[in-house]
């Protein structure tokens, strides 16, 4: 008899990791002897720092940024000495803000999705290879086509349906299923617009994949605009959203270049190419706590 092993799943592939790793993010005011207290506290605690990444904007009087990866035996346990130690070196002394996080917890992404599945799907895909180190809990449409292909995956669909100039009904709903349940939404080609309440009360950060390299061509049909100006670039955003719509903190971009022989659907499906890859990325990169927000615009650590 042939024994057929399952594949690893990606929690699976997560868990073996061979020592609990955390995030620590820094920032503020720039300052002499920050990186140094940062290192002297983990030092303390025995901890292994494995990667740590630093940028100022102006090293006379400007904001400084910083994120520090480190290895601690006994990571969980040891975790309110570290903080206790980084609020006096930190917080104290400089005035600086931090966040520390174990990453041996991944953060729980929820996906809003329309009838375009490209990007949902994609990121499913990548879920399940252990590809992005995120659970998803819960996926919503507001159309019902996708799904059985969630529900293949494993994870739970919602269809909230969202119809007319009053959202409000769909938004209640949308926060009973996100409440204490998320830590973080994607929008993944959902094609509704948020109102400034949902945003504020659903109290997460909310990454938007938007169709083409802002601000060019916002609005319906970005291809057929494209094509009639004759582009030879199309590309795709990734961004966080805010109450001004598509004028979020850029996450990341990218382009592909096209031709005048290139139809409206060839740059629809080399545009969706795009997209897949940049949302994909900066979900990746906010997972891993590479990206901190400074005012409308962010810094990117590789």
């Amino acid at each position: 008899m042939t024994v057929i092993q399952a594949a690893p799943t990606a929690e699976a592939k997560r868990n073996k990791r061979p020592n609990r790793q955390a995030s620590l993010i820094v920032q503020g005011a720039d300052a002499t002897g920050i990186v140094a207290a940062v290192t002297s506290v983990l030092s303390d605690h025995g901890a292994n720092i494995v990667s740590l990444d630093q940028y100022s904007d102006d090293p006379h009087g400007g904001s400084f940024f910083q994120r520090t990866v480190f290895g601690l035996d006994g990571l969980q346990a040891a975790l309110p000495a570290v903080r206790a130690e980084l609020d006096t070196a930190l917080v104290e002394k400089y005035g600086l803000t931090y966040t520390l996080r174990d990453m041996s917890v991944p953060k729980r992404m929820a996906i809003f999705a329309s009838k375009s599945d490209h990007c949902l799907l994609d990121l499913l895909w990548r879920h399940r290879q252990g590809q992005l180190p995120v659970s998803i809990p819960i996926v919503i449409s507001n159309h019902p086509d996708v799904a059985e292909e969630v529900r293949g995956f494993g994870i739970p669909f919602f269809h909230v349906p969202s119809m007319g100039a009053d959202k409000s009904a769909a938004e209640a709903e949308h926060l009973k299923l996100l409440k204490d349940n998320v830590d973080f939404v994607v929008l993944a080609r959902y094609m509704q617009i948020l109102s400034g309440g949902f945003i504020e009360r659903v109290g997460v950060p909310i990454i938007n994949i938007h169709h083409s390299f802002l601000p060019a061509f916002i609005g319906a049909g970005p291809y057929a605009k494209a094509k009639e100006r004759g582009v030879k670039l199309v590309g795709a955003t990734a961004h966080y959203v805010t109450e001004d719509l598509d004028e979020g903190p850029i996450i990341e971009q990218d382009v592909v270049r096209v031709s005048h022989g290139d139809t409206a659907a060839d740059l629809t499906r080399r545009g969706a190419d795009v997209e897949r890859a940049v949302l994909s990325r900066a979900v990746l990169w906010h997972a891993e706590d590479r990206v901190i927000r400074d005012g409308n615009h962010t810094i990117v650590f590789p």
